[in-house]
């Protein structure tokens, strides 16, 4: 039989390496699904309660703050940069409508998410990839306590809890900078903001931000006990190491697919 060509082999490469990576992506992606699935079927069990209210303290509550600073000088950005941008056009009366959608509708959800994302989504993987390095979830299995029921479940349906409470959080600091920058600061009419802010918004901009809450809130933590849960099985490193490279692929596939789903939601509702 007679061997390929050396220069049909190498220009053949690329492809190889591309299609490799995409049937890669889509195993994991497949993986995830399924891995999604069975812990959502085991969230309401018995004595998951207390998990779940532990687990909306730490991801949600000591989360605050930080959200709250973010919210605050977003908005203030906002409103410096939106003002001086209206003023052009004798238009500045509409800076708390200005403020308030765009808030509301793309930049809350997508910050929160990314905060929330970078600080509680980097240690729930660190958290679960050391139990499983350390064999504690071997240990689960021994006793028959089910992993995914014990230590995933309560996260996610957590992060479904606390994500939306965040973004309508993010939301009001943010829409009170935009105050601050634009009343305040620059001397913009408080009455025509806070007019602009109520008459501009209507329910349906709540709702298609908590809808985009929800789902980064799922695609958040998915990806984040994902990431833990199959930390020994990276080809790339084992023990720690490991642990360290899987936080953040989980920090940074979630920024992405916030920003991509983004997207494909805002395409969806509009």
């Amino acid at each position: 039989m007679k061997s390929k060509p050396t220069f049909l082999i190498s220009s053949m490469m690329p492809f190889g390496v591309v299609g490799r990576a995409a049937i890669r992506w889509i195993c994991h992606l497949g993986a995830s699904m399924i891995f999604l699935l069975l812990a959502v079927l085991k969230i309401l069990r018995p004595k998951q309660l207390i998990k779940i209210i532990q687990q909306v303290y730490y991801i949600g509550a000591r989360t605050t703050m930080i959200i709250m600073l973010v919210g605050l000088f977003t908005g203030m950005v906002l409103g410096l940069q939106s003002y001086h941008a209206l003023v052009k056009f004798g238009a500045q009366g509409a800076l708390g409508a200005l403020v308030a959608l765009t808030l509301v509708r793309e930049l809350g959800p997508v910050l929160t998410a990314i905060m929330i994302a970078a600080r509680a989504g980097s240690a729930i993987t660190a958290e679960i990839g050391i139990q499983r390095i350390s064999e504690q979830i071997d240990a689960l299995d021994t006793m028959r306590i089910d992993p995914l029921g014990y230590l995933i479940s309560p996260r996610i349906i957590a992060s479904i809890i606390s994500f939306p409470l965040l973004t309508t959080l993010f939301d009001l600091v943010g829409i009170i900078g935009g105050y601050v920058s634009g009343v305040l600061l620059l001397g913009a009419n408080a009455g025509t903001y806070v007019y602009r802010v109520q008459a501009s918004m209507d329910m349906k901009d709540v709702t298609d931000g908590l809808i985009k809450a929800v789902v980064f809130a799922v695609i958040v933590s998915t990806v984040s006990c994902y990431q833990g849960y199959f930390a020994h099985m990276r080809s790339d490193s084992h023990g720690a190491k490991a642990v360290g490279l899987s936080t953040t692929s989980a920090v940074v596939i979630s920024c992405v697919l916030i920003l991509v789903s983004d997207y494909v939601v805002t395409s969806l509702l509009i």
